[in-house]
């Protein structure tokens, strides 16, 4: 495993189990990642409608105008993951066999939703080289905790991820949880962590120091 600094990264694999939790979790770190010339991103779906499907490769083209994209979209059932552990185990060794990424980022294994959860736990038998961030979702599940890693965000970078958010994923808003509060809020809170205005933050297991 190589040290990771964001400006040195060429190859992300983005995984998610549904639609819309890369962007939730990581728009910012995305955005942020949009500024590395020549980035190479593989971006990952377990489940999804092709509605929701189209809303993603639509997402990403937005947070990574300029990178070089890769999908792999599936329609694994939404809630059900975990009784189909050995398709979603395939996909993410087929995206480990697919990109040498630099950095991978996914839900984490403890995460209280049991798609993302069973996600998370199959990532670190498949990506054993790369840096690997557990991003956080807010939920009705309630099951945030601590981080130890934090990427602070301007007000505008904070304000560019709400936006998109809402173009790019308009059937989701009506859920009572979606809006600029949550969003915003746990990026504030976040950021009050790490001693910035805003952040996004997530969960690292293993690291490298370099000189």
């Amino acid at each position: 495993m190589t040290p990771l600094r964001l400006d040195a990264v060429r190859a992300v694999v983005l995984l998610g189990a549904h639609p819309d939790d890369i962007e939730i979790g990581a728009g910012g770190l995305l955005l942020t990642l949009a500024e590395v010339p020549g980035l190479r991103v593989h971006y990952v779906l377990l489940t999804g409608s092709p509605r929701r499907r189209a809303e993603a490769r639509a997402a990403a083209a937005a947070f990574l105008p300029d990178a070089r994209l890769s999908f792999d979209l599936h329609d694994l059932p939404d809630g059900r993951v975990p009784a189909r552990w050995a398709e979603a185990k395939q996909i993410v060794e087929a995206a480990a066999a697919t990109v040498a990424a630099d950095l991978v980022l996914a839900p984490g294994p403890d995460d209280a939703h049991q798609d993302h959860r069973t996600l998370g736990a199959l990532v670190p038998t498949s990506f054993r080289d790369a840096t690997v961030l557990y991003y956080e979702i807010p939920k009705w599940d309630g099951d945030l905790g601590r981080r130890n890693v934090y990427l602070p965000l301007s007000e505008e970078r904070v304000r560019r991820k709400v936006e998109l958010l809402h173009a790019c994923y308009p059937s989701q808003q009506g859920r009572d949880w979606w809006d600029d509060e949550v969003f915003r809020g746990l990026a504030r809170l976040r950021g009050m962590e790490c001693r910035s205005r805003y952040a996004e933050a997530f969960r690292c297991e293993k690291a490298v120091i370099g000189l």
